[in-house]
């Protein structure tokens, strides 16, 4: 029997919300896409988490204001989603909402993580149960609280025939590595910057939040000893498990390391992190001695023609984005959070031990009951 549930997910990249409605029926498990939304954030509410999102200090009573702004705007958001079928909310079981990532330090003396958009509100506004803050209880288990996506990724798309690797591309880059036989465990980890750098970069220079399909890096000629400092940061060799940021690979990070090549043109260096980017996913498929079959790339970064020719001169392998295994690269990631609100609600558990450095299987998030 099947049900609907909705996802929503606000990124690293700081650019708005996604919003899925899905299908999810079991067994085996089947998730449909029937229907997506996007909505931008206003170029104010932009500024001020571009200002205060991983950053270590913020007045209590402007973080309160932006996590119920954006309660407001994911409850909203939701509805809108709805408008676009004919599914009322009175249909759909639950909203997974992930929130705005405001701060992930998983490796201080009390790791935590944080992420914003009342889940109250949500509920409200809509009238659905919402489940929300799924982070957390992985965290007080002794993970990292992410990556939690890997979990989605083999339950849509392992493949018994081959070896897989899934490749999220988001602000940050993330790797799930699905084994073909189903005894072996799924792993999967941060890799390192996606997208975060080059949005800061071309942001900077040239006015504009990314870099379209990469057309400005392949105007550039990659800085070999400048890509070496960058990669010779320890974060790529440490061992799994490990998640990171944009609070780590920062704004500062990178003009720290510039500061010992002040004469290189802008697109040069925007060609450089797209190679530093390439980098690490390379650095964490050799960590794993995992070589996969095929290569799945989702998240705003499967749109970038530049890095995607990096990657599959360098992975040795078929290099295609989710939407050949039906699943829209832009939307994975929603359409994971409403997978892991139908698992809450079932009692399930939704982290990978393997992947977090967990001690155990938990079940994610805090439910918000609806009208």
């Amino acid at each position: 029997m099947s049900a609907y549930f909705i996802g929503l997910m606000a990124g690293t990249s700081l650019d708005g919300v996604d919003a899925v409605l899905a299908e999810i029926s079991a067994p085996p498990c089947s998730v449909a896409l029937r229907a997506k939304h996007y909505a931008p954030f206003e170029p104010s509410l932009r500024r001020r988490l571009e200002r205060h999102c991983f950053s270590d200090r913020i007045a209590s009573a402007e973080l309160g204001r932006l996590d119920a702004e954006l309660g407001e705007l994911f409850g909203r958001c939701a509805l809108d989603l709805l408008k676009k079928t004919r599914v009322p909310p009175d249909r759909v079981r639950a909203i997974g909402s992930h929130g705005q990532t405001f701060h992930h330090h998983p490796s201080v003396p009390y790791p935590y993580t944080l992420q914003i958009g009342d889940p109250n509100r949500i509920a409200e506004i809509t009238g659905i149960t919402t489940v929300a803050d799924f982070r957390r209880r992985d965290m007080a288990a002794g993970g990292q609280g992410a990556p939690l996506v890997p979990a989605f990724h083999r339950a849509v798309f392992h493949s018994p025939q081959e070896d897989r690797a899934v490749l999220n591309l988001g602000g940050i880059a993330n790797l799930t590595f699905l084994p073909a036989d189903p005894a072996v465990p799924v792993t999967g980890f941060d890799t390192g910057p996606g997208n975060t750098l080059m949005d800061h970069w071309i942001g900077r220079h040239r006015g504009v939040s990314w870099d379209e399909d990469g057309r400005w890096a392949r105007q550039g000629r990659p800085i070999p000893e400048l890509l070496r400092a960058l990669v010779d940061d320890p974060y790529f060799s440490r061992p799994p498990p490990k998640s990171t940021g944009p609070e780590y690979f920062s704004p500062a990070w990178l003009e720290k390391r510039l500061q010992a090549f002040p004469d290189h043109a802008p697109e040069d260096v925007q060609a450089t992190l797209a190679h530093l980017t390439a980098a690490g996913i390379d650095e964490a498929i050799r960590q794993a001695a995992t070589w996969p079959a095929r290569l799945l790339v989702c998240g705003g970064g499967a749109h970038n023609r530049y890095l995607l020719e990096i990657l599959e001169n360098q992975a040795g392998c078929p290099v295609e984005t989710t939407a050949a295994d039906g699943i829209d690269p832009d939307w994975v990631e929603a359409a994971a959070f409403a997978w892991l609100a139908w698992r809450t609600l079932k009692g399930l558990t939704g982290n990978l031990p393997a992947v977090t450095g967990a001690r155990h299987e938990v079940v994610l998030g805090g439910i918000y009951p609806g009208t």
